[in-house]
């Protein structure tokens, strides 16, 4: 689980990739909950947690450049 002192250390572009990287993720575990195939089901929340720190920080940084 990322916590946002990982996030606030890494670049822009490392945020974007791992955000897309747990996107696919996050699609990946929405298919094996549909066909009932989730091993964990706590990680469904870890990754939904993570995308919204994400982009949060993301949101963060661009308010911060506007100013």
């Amino acid at each position: 689980m990322a916590k946002n002192t990982d996030i606030v250390g890494q670049s822009d572009d490392q945020l974007t990739e791992k955000l897309g990287n747990l996107k696919r993720e996050q699609f990946n575990l929405r298919f094996q909950a549909a066909t009932n195939q989730l091993e964990k089901p706590s990680r469904v929340r870890e990754v939904r947690k993570d995308i919204a720190r994400i982009k949060t920080a993301q949101a963060q940084r661009s308010a911060a450049a506007a100013k």
